[in-house]
């Protein structure tokens, strides 16, 4: 008993350590580095790897920051690989010159390629130990940083296509306020407001979703004026940057780094330059404020031209 005991409190102090790069830490600001690298290394660990070089994960870590980070978050990729150690989860080997600097004395992109970085000893030796702490650590780190419709998403891109996102996702959801949904389609009038999707089932709305423009995971308010009702398809596209809506303007505009097949043209191009159907009470309306927080924290930019 005492040793289980004791089981669970490294587990919880494991936990908690792993905490420190759940929570959002600048503000509203979008802080996805250094969770994307461990998502990616705890995606690893479990096929057996244990150790990387930057210039091995490197692609793996940009193609992550393009698909799921801030735009231009790629651009600093290997910061999480030099800044992970102050958080006291992970250890770096490679040229005393560079290993022996400062904390902030941040390596360059060609510096940081010359360095192999795993987990700090004790917790590797705790998740080796117990293997389900992966898919624990991980499920809060998602629950923690991405909205609903991408969590599974970014799991399989890590190779944690198996997790679900438990018990930390379901608190999440638990917290919201459950008339959200309602109030928001209701305000739509139950249809999509960039396409206009409105399928009913024996009178039961059908892939019709509330979207918060303000993520939960940054403090966005179960209000009306931070949700739009999107359609599934729409929602996931919203929430990846795909598009945006510009304040004010209630206009919907999609980046440039957008392409595709005349279909996708047909379900997405065809919107851009155009107003998305707004609420019926201007109380309703997407707020300024939740608008620019999307067009500079989850927004691909450059928008195309209108």
């Amino acid at each position: 008993m005492a040793m289980r005991r004791n089981l669970l409190l490294q587990e919880s102090q494991l936990l908690e350590r792993f905490d420190r790069i759940r929570v959002w830490q600048q503000g509203d600001r979008r802080a996805v580095h250094k969770p994307l690298l461990v998502l990616l290394m705890l995606g690893r660990l479990a096929r057996g790897e244990s150790r990387a070089r930057f210039d091995e994960i490197e692609d793996d870590l940009r193609r992550l920051l393009d698909q799921f980070g801030p735009a231009s978050a790629a651009a600093s990729r290997h910061n999480p690989f030099w800044h992970l150690r102050t958080d006291g989860l992970w250890a770096l080997d490679g040229p005393s010159s560079i290993i022996g600097r400062p904390p902030a004395a941040t390596p360059t992109l060609t510096e940081a390629r010359t360095l192999t970085g795993s987990f700090a000893p004790d917790v590797l030796a705790a998740l080796l130990k117990n293997s389900a702490l992966i898919a624990q650590i991980a499920q809060r780190i998602v629950a923690g940083h991405f909205p609903e419709s991408l969590q599974q998403d970014v799991l399989s891109a890590v190779g944690l296509e198996g997790t679900e996102a438990g018990a930390d996702a379901a608190s999440d959801r638990a917290r919201r306020d459950p008339s959200f949904r309602p109030r928001v389609l209701l305000a739509y009038e139950y249809r999509c407001c960039v396409c206009r999707h409105d399928l009913r089932l024996d009178g039961q709305v059908v892939g019709l979703e509330a979207a918060h423009i303000r993520w939960v995971q940054a403090k966005g308010p179960d209000i009306e004026p931070n949700g739009l009702a999107l359609c599934s398809l729409h929602h996931k596209l919203f929430d990846l940057g795909v598009f945006t809506v510009l304040p004010g303007q209630y206009m919907l505009v999609v980046s440039q780094h957008v392409t595709g097949s005349d279909e996708v043209r047909a379900r997405l191009m065809g919107y851009h330059g155009a107003g998305i159907v707004l609420p019926q009470s201007r109380t309703s309306y997407p707020a300024a404020e939740f608008l620019a927080w999307h067009q500079g924290e989850v927004f691909k930019k450059p928008q195309r031209e209108v």
